[in-house]
């Protein structure tokens, strides 16, 4: 009866309400969850002597720690909104059974993903920028981070179904416990014990763990309204093939990280050196840290689009859209003029280093400026996600990444030098903002209808 009670508010709360009560805890989930590398990157970045050498190795593998994430993206992002849709419709089987197959492909993944890239992590590694002075720093990251692949896809993966029931604090707290442990284990490990790098990563990996074995039992349990069975963890093609299209968007938005983490990386390293690769490392975590909480924004709203579009309410979700793009927009832009006005802040997180740090000050304003408005796309983009249309969000998702910002990062160089790949960023964030705000106002009102319903749910 209170799983009940909690599927239905979705459709009958103050909006308002509703966004605050799912929207705060999802936020604070997210911001916890990016504690995992963030934590990592200070402390690692303070190591004496070699700090900076070691900060530059780890930021390496970024793209590898991208990639595995972009998997349980893939199936969470693609199987969590069909779910809450199922739930709007009230069919709780078709739900459960959305649920155990995503289980069963994060699994999949888990598998292939270890042991492709222990196998070939040197080669990939010295591709995404990594020098004969940081290779070392990296090998001792992410051959430890690699065996926890099972715990990321979990806990990162299945978390969404919980967000997707409006079970928002049951979410956030499912991070909580995995981050607060890996802050109290960073520095025993990493300092303490005297293992540098190889100590974050292992204090990372049991973090996860933690998350993983508590998400797992949460969605096994009678507090959950969809549960974990054997007998729907058996694939079935239609209900994957469903996944992974609407799960494309979410995979291409995140995956595609890597391909620009490798170009970029290496465009600095041609034009620049360590220290400009050093550079992006920060750079990067700072967009993590403006980006995340508009990321956990848009997932607590989510729910709410969803669900009551399965549920033919079509009023309360063009409201809920509306919404969620204002606040996205605003959150982003806020966050951003922050980065602009004082990025020695930002900076002085992760390094001391008076030459790093002075480059961080003058690229990081640069690279920052197209977050001014793109917390547009970010909104449009999540709304597109939850209404189940999977073809708008892919053109969106390639936009802004693989149409505009590969090329531009490797084209703009050419013509200014290694500044050109830090400009690269602003121009294809604000281009794809723009792009995705105008596909909203043409496309939003024709998906509100029963016929785009039927298709999304067949």
């Amino acid at each position: 009866m209170i799983n009940k009670q909690q599927d239905t508010r979705l459709g009958t709360d103050s909006i308002p309400k509703l966004m605050i009560q799912l929207a705060v805890p999802a936020v604070i989930a997210q911001l916890i969850n990016l504690l995992y590398n963030i934590v990592d990157r200070i402390y690692i970045g303070r190591i004496p002597q070699v700090g900076h050498l070691a900060l530059t190795g780890v930021g390496v593998t970024f793209p590898i720690l991208t990639l595995i994430s972009a998997f349980s993206s893939f199936v969470g992002s693609g199987g969590a909104p069909l779910a809450s849709i199922s739930l709007g419709r009230g069919d709780k089987k078709k739900a459960e059974n959305i649920l155990g197959n995503s289980v069963t492909m994060l699994l999949f993944f888990a598998v292939i993903l270890t042991a492709v890239f222990q196998i070939f992590k040197e080669p990939l590694l010295y591709m995404f920028g990594a020098s004969d002075n940081t290779i070392q720093y990296s090998l001792q990251y992410i051959t430890i981070y690699l065996c926890g692949t099972l715990f990321v896809e979990l806990s990162l993966g299945l978390n969404m179904f919980i967000s997707s029931q409006g079970q928002a604090k049951i979410a956030m707290f499912s991070v909580l416990i995995g981050a607060a442990i890996n802050i109290i284990l960073d520095p025993i490990f990493i300092f303490v014990l005297n293992m540098g790098v190889q100590g974050a990563a292992v204090a990372t990996i049991i973090s996860q763990a933690v998350s993983a074995v508590w998400i797992v039992r949460f969605l096994l349990s009678d507090k959950s309204s969809i549960k974990i069975k054997k007998c729907n963890m058996i694939p079935s093609k239609k209900i994957i093939a469903t996944v992974s299209t609407l799960g494309i968007s979410p995979f291409i938005m995140q995956s595609t990280e890597s391909a620009i983490a490798i170009v970029l990386n290496h465009s600095l390293q041609t034009y620049g050196g360590d220290l400009y690769v050093g550079s992006m490392t920060i750079l990067q975590s700072v967009m993590q840290l403006l980006s995340i909480p508009v990321s956990g924004f848009t997932q607590g709203v989510q729910p709410i689009i969803s669900y009551n579009y399965g549920a033919k309410k079509f009023d309360r979700v063009k409201k809920t859209a509306f919404y969620l793009i204002g606040s996205t927009f605003i959150i982003s832009m806020l966050f951003a003029l922050s980065t602009l006005l004082v990025p020695g802040i930002y900076g002085s997180i992760f390094t001391s280093q008076p030459e790093l740090l002075d480059l961080v000050k003058e690229v990081l304003p640069v690279y920052m400026f197209g977050m001014l408005i793109f917390g547009l796309q970010n909104g449009c983009q999540s709304t597109f996600l939850g209404l189940g249309q999977a073809k708008i969000s892919i053109f969106i998702a390639l936009l802004r990444k693989v149409i505009l910002l590969i090329p531009l990062a490797i084209i703009l160089p050419k013509f200014f030098g290694v500044m050109g790949v830090y400009y690269s960023e602003p121009i294809a964030d604000i281009t794809s903002a723009s792009t995705a705000f105008c596909l909203f106002m043409i496309f939003f009102k024709k998906i509100l209808s029963e016929d785009s319903l039927n298709k999304v749910a067949s």
